[in-house]
C-alpha cells in the first residue's frame, strides 16, 4: 500500500523542524494537564459528590446545585457586587493604559521615557498579598501613614476599606498595579505604526494631538477592541485573592463577590460543599463565556472589528 502524500509531506516537515515540535510540547503538556485534564471535575457541579465514593461513584442530581445558587438569597447580592467591581475597574482602568502609552510614544527624551515605563512597570510584579500589606500600611485607620495626617486635618482617620470605600480602594490601587504593565501592548502595537504617516502629518502641519486621533488612535483600535472584548468576558471573573485579603466584617456586604463566595462555600463552611462550589465556578464560565459573545457581536456591529 503507498502511504498517502499528504501525511508523507507533513512527516517529512517534522523530520526537518523537529526542534520547533519539540518546543511545542512544553505549552502543549501544560494545556493538556493544568487546563483539559481539570474538566474532569465539572462532574462535580452535577453530583452529589462523595469524598469516600470520589467523583465517579457519587450519585448524579442533574441541575440541583445550580438551582440552588440561583435560588440562594446571596445569589443577587454577589451577581451585583461582582458587576459592579468589574465594571467600574472596566470603565475607569481600561482607558489608562492607552493614555500612557501614547503619551510615552510621543515623548522624545527616550531616557526620560525608560524611567517612567520602569516605575510604571514595576507594581505589576509585586504579590498580591504585599500590594494588600502596603495598602493596610497606608489606611488603616489606626496606623496608617496616609491617615495620620488626615486624621488630624479632619479630626478622625478615614476607613478606606470600610463598605462605602471599599469599592474605591480596590479599583485604584490595582491600577497603580497594573497601569504600567498593561500599557505595554499599546506600545507595541503604536511601534507598528508607519513612521512615514507622522512625518507627512507634520509635513501637512499637524500638531500631536491631531497625530494622535488621526494616526495613533486608529491604528491600535484592533488592539483596543480585543482587549475591550475579552475584558467584557471577564466581567465576573475577579479573581478573588485580592478581594478576600481585603475583606473584613465591615465592607462584606459589597465584597463578596462570586469567587470569595465559591471558595468560601468549599472551604471555609462547616460542611464542604465541593458541588455546589463547582455548580458556581461553572455558573460563571457560562455566562463569561455569553457576556464574551455579546461583546464581541457589539463590537462587530459598532467598530466593525472583532475578536472573531
Amino acid at each position: 500500500m503507498s502511504q498517502n502524500p499528504r501525511r508523507a509531506s507533513l512527516l517529512k516537515r517534522m523530520q526537518r523542524s523537529w526542534q520547533l515540535y519539540v518546543l511545542l510540547l512544553p505549552p502543549v503538556a501544560f494545556s493538556l494537564i493544568f487546563l483539559y485534564w481539570p474538566m474532569y471535575g465539572l462532574q462535580l457541579a452535577f453530583k452529589n459528590y462523595n469524598l469516600a465514593a470520589g467523583i465517579a461513584g457519587s450519585p448524579w442530581v442533574g441541575l440541583r446545585y445550580v438551582q440552588e445558587f440561583v435560588n440562594s438569597y446571596l445569589f443577587w447580592p454577589v451577581i451585583t457586587n461582582t458587576l459592579i467591581l468589574n465594571g467600574y475597574a472596566l470603565l475607569a482602568l481600561f482607558p489608562l493604559p492607552i493614555i500612557l502609552a501614547l503619551l510615552l510614544n510621543t515623548l522624545r527624551n527616550r531616557r526620560f521615557s525608560k524611567a517612567v515605563q520602569l516605575i510604571t512597570y514595576a507594581p505589576h510584579f509585586i504579590s498580591t498579598v504585599v500590594v494588600v500589606g502596603i495598602i493596610f500600611m497606608l489606611f488603616s485607620p489606626t496606623s496608617g501613614v496616609i491617615n495620620r495626617p488626615l486624621g488630624a486635618l479632619f479630626g478622625r482617620p478615614l476607613d478606606f476599606l470600610n463598605q462605602d470605600t471599599f469599592v474605591h480602594t480596590y479599583v485604584w490601587s490595582g491600577a497603580w498595579q497594573n497601569l504600567g504593565f498593561s500599557a505595554i501592548i499599546f506600545l507595541a502595537a503604536l511601534a507598528g505604526i508607519d513612521p512615514e504617516l507622522h512625518d507627512a502629518a507634520r509635513a501637512d502641519g499637524a500638531g500631536v494631538l491631531r497625530r494622535i486621533w488621526h494616526i495613533d488612535l486608529p491604528g491600535i483600535m484592533p488592539v483596543t477592541v480585543t482587549l475591550l472584548v475579552l475584558n467584557a468576558g471577564q466581567l465576573l471573573s475577579t479573581g478573588f485573592e485580592k478581594v478576600l485579603l481585603m475583606q473584613n466584617p465591615a465592607n462584606l456586604a459589597v465584597s463578596q463577590v462570586i469567587d470569595t463566595y465559591s471558595f468560601q462555600v468549599a472551604f471555609q463552611s462547616q460542611i464542604p460543599q465541593y458541588s455546589l462550589a463547582t455548580a458556581i465556578g461553572l455558573f460563571k464560565s457560562v455566562i463569561s463565556l455569553a457576556l464574551l459573545l455579546l461583546a464581541n457581536w457589539l463590537a462587530r456591529r459598532v467598530a466593525k472589528q472583532g475578536l472573531f
